[in-house]
């Protein structure tokens, strides 16, 4: 049968998705039985399946009336909004200008140099940033100072704090997210630059009307994808960048679920705010693709 002579030749590339799956059910799919957690007073002597007490919605009832839960919730909306707009265009505008440039050692040496960043870890960069962006002796309110200005506190400022974290996170990231436009770019047939060029386009028109159609389909998958982040703010940068004098402008929700859960030990709180940030994030990603369908006829599924 053919379906079995296809399940034979396509065994091997099912059994490399074996380690995938089985962490995807371990870390993704097991821990979805502790949502009950949000619903419940947790006590974890009780364990997950003990007589817990079911208070219903009380947790989120609690949470949405803490005064400082809106300001959280601006916070992680804002600062996420604004990585994901600049990931995708910084991105984009730096694809285009490698992708113009002739010189084959130049290019890769400048993808090699701002892929780096990626690979490194927050607390690395952490160490880093709050060195350089000191207030006292870091080289960036050095320059500040040289051209006459005042020392900025760029980490333990409300009017910079959240600017610093997206411009961070944006500098960090944008070699990366070149890769896959890049990638799309090289896919364009160059018959279609030769037909420009006879046609009497120049090279920014060309740009236009056949580099940027070329990729679209990619663009609006970045895009979808992108959205379904709109309530990750990046726990991991701004744990390692924040300190109380901040929390005002750059406590987000994940930040406020370590610190309400693992510090304060209200569990099921912590639960029902992570539940709460994932039924959002399904509304976005659910809008984001129906978008993408209607709009741009690009189906994931």
């Amino acid at each position: 049968m053919k379906f079995l002579r296809n399940l034979k030749k396509e065994t091997p590339l099912h059994m490399m998705l074996i380690p995938g799956i089985i962490l995807l059910i371990i870390f993704s799919y097991i821990p979805m039985f502790g949502v009950i957690i949000a619903f419940q007073k947790f006590v974890p002597a009780k364990g997950l399946f003990g007589d817990q007490q079911f208070v219903g919605l009380e947790n989120f009832k609690y949470v949405f009336n803490l005064p400082n839960f809106r300001s959280v919730i601006f916070n992680t909306i804002f600062i996420a909004f604004f990585k994901i707009v600049l990931g995708l265009i910084v991105p984009l505008v730096v694809t285009l200008l490698i992708n113009e440039l002739k010189n084959v050692l130049l290019k890769k040496g400048i993808q090699t140099a701002i892929y780096l960043p990626h690979f490194l870890s927050w607390v690395v960069l952490g160490g880093i940033f709050i060195d350089i962006l000191s207030p006292s002796d870091g080289i960036v309110n050095r320059i500040i100072e040289m051209f006459g200005g005042d020392p900025v506190f760029f980490l333990g400022s409300n009017a910079t704090f959240r600017g610093t974290m997206i411009a961070t996170e944006t500098w960090k990231e944008f070699g990366y997210g070149t890769i896959v436009y890049l990638a799309a770019v090289t896919g364009i047939d160059p018959g279609l630059y030769e037909a420009a060029k006879i046609d009497g386009a120049n090279r920014w028109q060309q740009i236009w009307h056949v580099t940027l159609p070329g990729i679209r389909v990619v663009i609006v998958l970045m895009t979808v994808l992108s959205l379904g982040n709109v309530l990750n703010a990046g726990f991991d940068q701004i744990f390692n960048l924040y300190s109380p004098p901040v929390y005002e402008t750059g406590d987000i929700l994940d930040t406020f679920v370590y610190r309400i859960g693992l510090l304060d030990a209200q569990f099921g709180v912590a639960t029902a705010v992570g539940l709460f940030k994932s039924f959002i994030s399904l509304i976005f990603v659910s809008v984001s693709y129906y978008a993408a369908d209607k709009y741009a006829d690009y189906k994931l599924f």
